[in-house]
């Protein structure tokens, strides 16, 4: 089935850029419906964006694109805060579906004041 595999995290200063890409292998891209969550240590899953709509938190900031053709969704952060740290997850369900059935690994994002 289909796998999810992020990259492009890092270690940047407060006003800085990070570009994710989450890269679907062993499945077609626009077959899904894909959606960026975060998370930081001890604290519950944060939705961050779907394509369509954004976390409140990261409104103006933050844009999602995606390339069916290379199977990848991307997730442009801007003006990044040191709220912002935490473990991003991308993650994949079947248009029509409810759930979030398929999940990545994260690429850990960590903003210093």
């Amino acid at each position: 089935q289909v796998q999810l595999v992020e990259t492009g995290g890092g270690l940047v200063q407060a006003g800085e850029s990070l570009r994710l890409s989450c890269v679907v292998s062993k499945g077609t891209l626009s077959l899904y419906k894909v959606a960026w969550f975060r998370q930081a240590p001890g604290k519950e899953r944060d939705f961050v964006a779907d394509g369509r709509t954004y976390g409140d938190s990261v409104k103006g900031r933050f844009t999602m694109s995606r390339d069916n053709a290379k199977n990848t969704v991307h997730l442009e952060m801007n003006n990044l805060r040191p709220e912002d740290t935490g473990v991003y997850v991308c993650a994949a369900r079947s248009w029509g579906s409810t759930d979030y059935r398929y999940w990545g690994q994260g690429t850990q994002v960590t903003v210093s004041s």
